[in-house]
């Protein structure tokens, strides 16, 4: 009899343990302050780098990207991040890509690309945004392409 015990104790342990209530799901982080207050400040982090690199400052643009980069990652860590999150990464690994471009850094510019090429690639909802930023990201890469073939 004593033997039956201890299958039936680990077996009832084992069903008390999936039964334990699981804490609740967290709420949608893209609703949070901190979420929306992150993706604008990667969005004028973008315009200024942007504006820096258009005009000649391609290590003050550097020095953006590279302060806007661990927000991006904040901002894509959650579990559903929202079209304007990606938006604004997709921004920023353009602008790099096209620096690294200009700087002919082909593999480490393509790679910037492909990441936008796979972001709206697979993006649901199209939009005529969306395919124009996959469009974009296509010609980074076909870019990167003539001048490594």
């Amino acid at each position: 009899m004593r033997h039956l015990f201890i299958p039936l104790a680990i077996t009832g342990a084992a069903f008390l343990i999936a039964c334990e209530s699981r804490p609740a799901q967290p709420a949608d982080a893209t609703q949070e302050a901190w979420y929306g207050r992150t993706v604008k400040q990667v969005a004028a982090i973008n315009r200024e780098a942007e504006s820096d690199f258009e005009n000649g400052k391609a290590d003050r643009a550097a020095a953006l990207i590279q302060e806007a980069e661990p927000l991006v990652a904040r901002l894509l860590a959650v579990r559903h991040p929202n079209l304007a999150a990606n938006e604004v990464a997709s921004d920023l690994d353009q602008l790099y890509g096209r620096m690294l471009l200009s700087n002919r850094h082909w593999g480490w510019a393509r790679l910037q690309f492909q990441k936008n090429l796979s972001r709206w690639k697979h993006w649901t909802p199209q939009t005529a945004d969306t395919l124009r930023r996959l469009k974009e990201a296509e010609a980074g890469m076909a870019e990167c392409d003539r001048h490594t073939d």
